[in-house]
């Protein structure tokens, strides 16, 4: 194949792209326009495919093909934005009769066009055939809609055009129903809100592909996806033209840097590539706001502009059918003079929107009615506002306004939606003067997925939606008579990050800031001032220390003081975890929270925690179930000493099983099992032996999983009576697709077992595997190893904070094993590249470690096998 030489045609080709491209990546390196980049691109592909083309149409010595045939640009190749590694899409149009004609033209030229080294998308089309697919397939007709003639008969495009367009408009409700659902399909894939931290630049919501919705909604209605021409027409305001154009310039120039950086097609803005742009872009430290943090400020501006105008022109295209119209007059009331109430929808009559002009009393009227009514408020309605609130720049706040804002906190109906779109307009940060430094702030860490705003907004939202929970937390949200504290809280308890010192505390003072904006109460501006101080104690008392000590509840419930905070506090945390991202509110975190919840609520009123009930009924169940049982007695002793986690975490039965299993277990053996818990979505592996069975039992059953590429999700000890332990894994499979098959199980419980039966010293091997793109600690996330004697009469605590590698929880309960120490209770979490590890540690004979060089010594050498850890993976990969 090496000896074949290729056509001059396809030579020159090659040569001329590589040339092309490299000069054009010169002109991209000193500053050039997105836009001026992604037309140089287009103009060098259509200068070779022409080339081919032409030089094809000469080997087949055809004179009359070029005449008889249509070449066209479509998508972004059509556009003229293409990035530099884009695919490039054609379409040959010919005429009825002619496919064995054309055959052979279609046939050198796609493989002339792919020899010279270009990805393209080809296909060979009737006019007809064409439109017909168009009107079949949404991704087909957005394709089409950005048409462009590049060579042959141009008569026979602008007929292919004439006819798509008048088919277009022919069924225009239900072309812009596909292309609104195939878009919804796509943003779910890639990141359904802006405010994603690690967001696809073309397909993520906000990004290129929603200025493009644009384009397409405006070619079905209006029959040119020109944006200037859209404005000219009416259907863009200025305003929102110039917006889609600064949007456009902004992401274009980003996608180009981040090809030309890859050195192929890459759309993900990672974080490693969000440090990097930032130095790129020229972004320094300022304000306490990392030069990272304020470039994805930037780009999350641009995004969420591009989605409110792409998600209000699909809306108010959509609402233009006559249908709608019509049966929204039929079945609408009045409401005053200023509104219309119709079956889904609220809108502003003339007086209405006069009336709106400049008044966040009468926008907050609108607000409170819709929410009461439970009504959309109309797009066209949304838009007048938003428009007449761009153009000024003060808007007093009066009493009024103030006292509906309060009176739309009250009510969960439709709240994150409304609060949303008071963001969007920006008349919230008018209310809550906090949001405007948290719009669009990025949280430079991998724990949350959102921006600071967003990730407030989804907090309430995640709270409104407890109204229909039929667990406890729906039940305390319910019975609340004051939900806008709640509320109001969620929405302020984050906008402290981003500045220097602790975002809790300077987060409480912002609080009490807005409550006195807002001319709140003095206890309702004390109670919001607490939440948002502590919102974080409840998860970290829950998750990191030992719920059966009775000094951590004596002192967790002094520093809440009342059932009524505590409520509040309990429903917050859940939210605001719930907010950070899919799944992270577990069914192991609730259990935890709530029981912390129950047992700090004992305490508080006197009474019996209902957690240690169950527990005390769960015993007594478990008892009355070995009556008569061979193995009563052993077991019976084995029943009283049982460990809270074991039961009520567990069934009966289960539990039974479990210590089954471990009775006749011989000092010198271990006995594991696994299986696929669907609900966590991980497998649990359970291991049980005799704890002097071996040194060290926790490090080397975390080494046996982690060596067989099992990432640790959680753990759990539990000392069981007479000398047994037994440790629990919950473990993401990385080698198969859930569930595992039963060999697979089966193979890592022996490896378990020998763990401990046959331990050796050599550390396990981790097998490591190909990756398609950088694992790397993002720079400014230092490893966090903190230790605790406050806490705990009986333990030390160590919280460990770091970016996960394979073998990291190894490497630490190593380390902890080399330095004496032996771990009681073990809190394992885990959520993308973050851990957050709790140990309760004692030294050989069970003791606090007291001695303050000692705890120096600890700290020191677990962050430096984390270090080292994390040193040794970053280099490979």
């Amino acid at each position: 194949m090496d000896n074949v030489r290729m056509k001059p045609a396809v030579e020159a080709a090659r040569q001329r792209l590589a040339e092309g491209r490299a000069k054009i990546l010169q002109q991209h390196n000193r500053g050039s326009l997105g836009i001026q980049i992604g037309a140089k691109i287009s103009d060098l592909i259509d200068d070779v495919v022409l080339d081919v083309f032409t030089a094809a149409l000469e080997d087949l010595a055809d004179s009359e093909l070029a005449k008889d045939v249509s070449l066209v640009a479509h998508s972004g190749y059509g556009r003229r934005d293409m990035a530099p590694f884009s695919d490039v899409d054609l379409m040959l149009l010919h005429a009825r009769g002619e496919d064995d004609r054309v055959a052979p033209l279609a046939r050198q030229l796609t493989q002339d066009l792919v020899d010279s080294g270009m990805d393209l998308g080809f296909s060979l089309r009737r006019s007809k055939e064409a439109v017909q697919l168009g009107m079949k397939d949404p991704s087909v007709l957005t394709a089409l809609a950005e048409s462009r003639w590049l060579g042959g008969n141009e008569a026979r495009f602008e007929r292919f055009m004439t006819r798509l367009r008048r088919e277009t408009k022919r069924r225009a409700g239900s072309l812009l129903q596909g292309i609104d659902h195939a878009r919804r399909e796509e943003r779910l894939q890639y990141g359904d809100t802006v405010h994603l931290l690690c967001p696809n630049v073309k397909r993520s919501r906000g990004g290129l592909r929603d200025i493009q919705l644009v384009r397409w909604v405006g070619f079905v209605l209006y029959g040119t996806s020109n944006l200037r021409q859209l404005e000219q027409l009416g259907a863009l305001v200025p305003d929102e033209r110039r917006t889609l154009r600064d949007a456009s310039e902004f992401l274009l120039q980003l996608r180009n840097e981040l090809h030309f950086h890859a050195g192929k097609s890459q759309d993900n803005l990672e974080k490693v590539e969000q440090v990097r742009l930032a130095g790129v872009y020229g972004f320094e430290e300022s304000c306490g706001l990392l030069p990272v943090e304020q470039f994805m400020r930037e780009y999350f501006e641009h995004t969420s502009n591009v989605r409110y105008i792409s998600s209000n022109f699909l809306a108010t295209a959509k609402g233009r059918s006559s249908i709608v119209v019509f049966f929204g007059n039929l079945f609408s009331r009045s409401d005053g003079r200023e509104y219309r109430i119709g079956p889904r929808r609220i809108r502003a009559t003339k007086l209405g929107l006069e009336k709106l002009q400049g008044d966040f009393a009468e926008i907050l009227r609108l607000m409170v009615l819709a929410n009461l009514l439970n009504r959309w408020i109309d797009h066209d309605t949304w838009q007048a506002i938003r428009i007449d609130m761009m153009t000024r720049k003060q808007v007093p706040l009066t009493p009024l306004a103030i006292e509906r804002f309060l009176a739309l906190l009250a009510q969960p109906t439709r709240l994150a939606e409304l609060l949303r779109r008071l963001h969007q307009l920006r008349v919230l940060e008018h209310l809550v003067p906090p949001m405007e430094h948290a719009r669009s702030l990025l949280q430079f860490n991998e724990y949350h997925k959102y921006t600071i705003d967003e990730h407030c907004l989804l907090a309430v939202q995640k709270v409104t939606d407890m109204n229909d929970d039929k667990t406890v937390l729906g039940e305390i949200y319910r019975d609340l008579r004051k939900k806008k504290i709640l509320h109001l809280a969620l929405l302020l308890h984050d906008l402290g990050k981003g500045f220097p010192d602790d975002h809790s505390i300077v987060g409480a003072r912002l609080a009490e800031e807005t409550c006195r904006h807002l001319r709140m109460s003095t206890r309702e501006v004390e109670l919001i001032r607490f939440l948002v101080e502590k919102h974080l104690r409840l998860a970290h008392v829950a998750f990191r220390h030992d719920l059966t000590d009775d000094r951590v509840i004596l002192e967790f419930a002094a520093e809440v003081g009342s059932l009524e905070r505590l409520r509040l506090l309990l429903l917050l945390t859940c939210a605001d975890i719930a907010a950070v991202g899919p799944g992270v509110l577990n069914k192991w975190k609730k259990d935890l929270l709530i029981e912390l919840y129950e047992r700090t609520r004992a305490q508080l009123s006197g009474e019996i925690p209902s957690n240690v009930l169950r527990e005390e009924s769960a015993r007594e169940a478990l008892l009355k179930r070995i009556k008569n049982h061979k193995n009563e007695e052993w077991l019976r002793r084995q029943i009283e000493c049982l460990p809270r986690g074991l039961l009520i975490a567990g069934k009966e039965r289960d539990t039974l099983e479990i210590l089954d299993r471990l009775h006749g277990v011989r000092h010198d053996r271990a006995v594991a099992w696994g299986r696929y818990d669907e609900e966590r979505n991980a497998v649990e592996y359970t291991v049980g032996a005799f704890e002097h069975i071996s040194p060290g039992i926790f490090h080397r059953l975390t080494g046996a999983l982690s060596s067989k590429r099992l990432p640790i999700l959680s753990a759990e000890i539990h000392t069981l009576a007479e000398g047994l332990v037994l440790d629990r894994f919950y473990v993401q499979d990385l080698d198969f697709a859930p569930p595992p098959p039963a060999d697979r199980i089966a193979d890592v419980t022996a490896a378990l077992v020998k763990s401990l039966t046959d331990p050796t010293e050599v550390p396990p091997r981790f097998r490591s595997v190909w990756k398609t793109t950088k694992d790397e600690p993002v720079e400014h996330l230092p490893t966090q190893v903190r230790l605790d004697n406050s806490t705990s009469d009986r333990y030390t605590i160590v919280t460990i904070f770091s970016y996960d590698r394979l073998g990291l929880l190894y490497s630490i309960t190593h380390a902890l094993y080399m330095l004496g120490l032996s771990v009681r209770v073990a809190k394992v979490s885990t959520y993308l590249d973050q851990i957050v590890d709790v140990f309760h540690v004692t030294d050989g004979l069970g003791r606090k470690i007291e001695d303050e060089p000692r705890l120096q010594e600890i700290r020191a050498r677990l962050e430096a096998a984390i270090e080292d850890k994390l040193q040794m993976t970053s280099g490979t990969s």
